[in-house]
Formats: structure tokens, sequence, C-alpha cells
């Protein structure tokens, strides 16, 4: 699978849960990989780039999660 494509899955499974359930980074990890079948490493490092590049954040409030940056 392209690295694209995946960052793609995983900014979708982040954008499907706002405002109904935080996401974990090892919840993305466990369900991509499952779902894609592919190693956790790769998605790993797909979630990493996303967070490079601003697209997702990791924010804390009684734990780490994955969300999309406030739109200002």
């Amino acid at each position: 699978m392209e690295k694209e494509e995946l960052k793609k899955i995983i900014y979708q499974l982040v954008e499907k849960s706002t405002g109904k359930k935080k996401l974990k980074q090892s919840d993305i990890l466990k369900k991509v990989a499952a779902d894609q079948g592919i190693d956790k490493s790769e998605v790993k490092a797909a979630l990493r780039e996303l967070m490079d590049a601003g697209e997702l954040i990791f924010t804390y409030f009684g734990g780490s999660f994955v969300e999309i940056p406030p739109k200002e």
C-alpha cells in the first residue's frame, strides 16, 4: 500500500471519530493495521508524517489523543 493512501485512511478515521470519540495513537495503529493487513510500523510511519505536516496533532486531556487541529 502506498503511504499517501495510508495517510488518507488514517486521516479519514480520525475525521470520522471527531466529536464522537477521541482516538489514542494505539487505537489507530491497531485498527488500521488490522483493517489493511499491514504492519503497525507502516501505520506509525504514516501517522508520524501526518503529525509532522500538521494535518493531525496530539492533544492531552487525561491521556494522549490524536485529533485534527482546530480551524481558525
